[in-house]
């Protein structure tokens, strides 16, 4: 199913791949998302690290949950929005859910993910990648969007060219 998403929403989205490019020209893989208040204004914004932190938890979702935690209240988390470029893994969902953030919204899923690394024969994650609503189900999420699959798709083909992959 299509997810219906606003002008506003696709803002952002543009966004989060242009971090997720950023990303992938550091040499890490291609995720990006903004944090967003009720408002519409962007408060932050992370890029993938894990490679150049050699981190394999410092994924973008989940720098946002931690600085969100660290400098909203419960109500501006709650009336938030996490944009980014691919839905959130496993790790990523829950901290979004224990921070008390608002929606998701991922130009692409998780199992558009999984299905492009399959294809192009790389092994699957350490972890099973799983729906952020069904770690999360509290949380409204929005995926995934097809007017940036393309993009997404051409940016995690050139990680797994490079070896990188997610």
């Amino acid at each position: 199913m299509e997810a219906q998403t606003s002008p506003l929403d696709d803002q952002y989205l543009r966004r989060c791949v242009e971090l997720a490019e950023l990303a992938l020209e550091a040499g890490d893989d291609p995720f990006g998302s903004v944090l967003v208040d009720r408002e519409g204004v962007a408060l932050a914004e992370a890029v993938n690290r894990e490679t150049t932190d050699r981190d394999p938890t410092a994924h973008p979702e989940l720098h946002l949950a931690q600085w969100a935690i660290a400098n909203l209240t419960p109500d501006q988390r709650a009336s938030s929005t996490v944009y980014t470029s691919g839905e959130h893994c496993p790790m990523c969902a829950a901290a979004h859910a224990w921070a008390g953030l608002g929606r998701i919204v991922a130009a692409v899923s998780s199992e558009q993910l999984v299905g492009w690394r399959a294809s192009w024969g790389l092994p699957a994650g350490p972890v099973r990648a799983l729906p952020a609503a069904f770690v999360a189900p509290a949380v409204p999420v929005t995926t995934p969007v097809p007017a940036f699959e393309r993009q997404m798709y051409a940016l995690h083909e050139r990680a797994a060219r490079r070896g990188q992959g997610g």
